[in-house]
């Protein structure tokens, strides 16, 4: 079959948005460059779009223009190295989905193992957030909660004390099995995230569960948070002002 015909066959097939590289086609090595060359014409009629180098995806045409990929299509390829999860998608556009916010942004935020430089992908600007705790499936979304408890003073266009209810309300649907693992993972992050993720569990939890939690941190460091006293009635045992 000719590279053009198995090009246009895998392209047929594929999901609007779906993003992919050259090791998706499976080409000899002496048809590389009529790969690249067919990807390169098709780029130009339109067919297809280059995210990167090396990277495009089939576009979804609306009326309004062409449509973004999904952010973890731009970002699959640094979120697992190896079959192996080492980051998860944070920020904005989590907090977004949180109820946090209102706002988006063309900044993609990755929380992750590996120390990485910024880039930018098609309109995207992504940056790389260090995060302390191994990462697996099972605990990314108690990672990105406890992230929205770390970046609770920055969250875009949001009220601190309102962010903190909403924190509240979602952390009261996780099971006491899982709060124990987030004063675990607590743990790992910085004082004032402690403090405040702590309150909050001591808010919503039967019983004590961040003892342990509540001793790492030193005892004459106040945290300047803003949040009411209505919003977290635990706030002054953990000295948050």
């Amino acid at each position: 079959m000719k590279v053009s015909d198995l090009v246009a066959n895998k392209i047929n097939r594929l999901k609007n948005g779906y993003v992919f590289t050259y090791d998706e086609f499976d080409v000899p090595v002496g048809k590389v460059e009529a790969l690249k060359k067919t990807l390169s014409r098709l780029v130009a009629t339109g067919k297809i779009v280059r995210l990167s180098k090396g990277q495009f995806y089939k576009p979804e045409k609306t009326e309004f223009g062409i449509l973004q990929p999904p952010e973890y299509q731009i970002v699959k390829d640094l979120l697992e190295e190896k079959n192996k999860l080492v980051g998860y998608i944070t920020g904005v556009s989590i907090f977004n989905k949180l109820g946090l916010t209102t706002q988006v942004s063309s900044t993609i935020q990755i929380g992750t193992n590996i120390e990485r430089k910024p880039r930018k992908r098609g309109k995207y600007n992504i940056r790389f957030l260090r995060q302390k705790n191994t990462i697996t499936k099972e605990n990314v979304y108690m990672l990105q909660v406890l992230d929205a408890v770390r970046f609770i003073k920055r969250i875009p266009d949001a009220d601190v004390n309102e962010s903190c209810r909403r924190i509240i309300s979602i952390l009261r649907e996780f099971s006491q099995e899982d709060r124990i693992a987030i004063a675990k993972y607590a743990f790992k992050y910085n004082p004032r995230t402690k403090a405040l993720a702590g309150a909050i569990l001591d808010h919503i939890s039967e019983t004590c569960i961040t003892d342990q939690l509540y001793i790492s941190i030193n005892p004459a460091t106040d945290f300047d948070l803003k949040i009411s006293h209505e919003a977290l009635p635990t706030k002054l045992k953990w000295r948050i002002i």
